[in-house]
């Protein structure tokens, strides 16, 4: 029943209807659809060191992301006089790879097929985790798509290689992709502070090819400074842990690192690295929704993926990737 509507349709606003991403159509058949770009949710919390809580991360972002889908022709941005995410671009909801509790192997093999089939339907895969970890999957589920560059936006290294022999949690994503051959190099931004890997593991990374950046060498960058130092004219993969920022705007995480970046700090990287690169793929994990009550970090991590997607096929459209 259609009722009281805006311009002839529903007004439609943003705490009305269902929770999608950014409230675009669900696909619940992964063999068979076409999007630009596809949004999977991996829910999966069980690589967690110490709080657990990220299982409720996808939900959370996509609640989130309503507040910025009021349904108009794209996104007007007076800053830059460009509207971003219009109908031209077709972003669809996959849902959630299933997660099998206690099992990493069958819920990150769920992932990966999910990421597969985001890939085979020729959309951008955009991941929401979950932990760290899930990283591992999607990076897997790349595998043909090319060499690729991956830039981490993170307050941790995630570069062990084995502790007690657990070889995929979510301090181990970084190191398991540089084992890769499509992997053609990393580049680390926002280490800090106390991390989960050693120092052996940051010299394996630069043996390995990561060029490592804490956050006061990147505000010393600048965005600019930063994202040229990824090597021209390669595709990227972009992987955000939500801790990279300060926790006093992002407190819902599990392993919070104070002196983090700030919002434009990392939203204006990545409109440089959309600019001058191709992006292969994109997640984002570690929101951990119930240590923020406020509900501030699910809103932080759903303008950024927003933000993101905008800038990716903006310039897409101008043919400068």
């Amino acid at each position: 029943m259609a009722g009281h509507g805006y311009e002839g349709g529903r007004l439609d606003l943003p705490f009305v209807g269902i929770a999608t991403f950014g409230k675009r159509p669900v696909v619940s058949d992964w063999s068979d659809f076409e999007a630009d770009a596809a949004i999977l949710g991996a829910p999966f919390d069980a690589g967690t060191q110490w709080r657990a809580g990220a299982r409720f991360g996808p939900r959370a972002v996509r609640e989130a992301s309503t507040l910025f889908s009021f349904g108009h022709a794209g996104a007007y941005d007076h800053e830059d006089d460009r509207v971003y995410l219009g109908a031209d671009v077709r972003i669809v909801d996959m849902g959630d790879a299933d997660i099998v509790h206690t099992d990493t192997e069958a819920s990150h093999a769920n992932i990966e097929a999910g990421v597969r089939a985001a890939r085979a339907a020729g959309a951008l895969p955009v991941l929401i985790g979950g932990d760290h970890s899930v990283n591992i999957p999607a990076i897997r589920a790349m595998e043909g798509a090319g060499a690729f560059h991956i830039l981490q936006i993170d307050a941790h290294l995630d570069f062990v290689d084995e502790r007690h022999g657990v070889r995929h949690g979510h301090g181990n994503p970084m190191r398991r992709a540089a084992e890769r051959d499509y992997v053609s190099g990393l580049t680390q931004v926002g280490i800090r502070n106390v991390s989960s890997t050693a120092r052996e593991g940051y010299e394996d990374a630069r043996a390995m090819g990561s060029d490592i950046l804490s956050v006061r060498q990147a505000r010393s960058l600048g965005p600019g400074g930063v994202a040229g130092r990824i090597p021209k004219g390669a595709a990227v993969y972009v992987t955000i842990d939500i801790d990279a920022f300060c926790p006093s705007i992002a407190p819902g995480t599990g392993t919070p690192s104070h002196g983090g970046f700030l919002y434009y700090e990392v939203l204006e990287l990545l409109q440089a690295v959309a600019r001058a690169h191709d992006v292969v793929g994109v997640d984002l994990v570690e929101v951990a929704p119930d240590y923020d009550p406020t509900g501030s970090t699910a809103i932080l991590a759903a303008q950024i993926l927003l933000n993101f997607l905008g800038f990716i096929f903006d310039a897409r459209a101008a043919g400068g990737v």
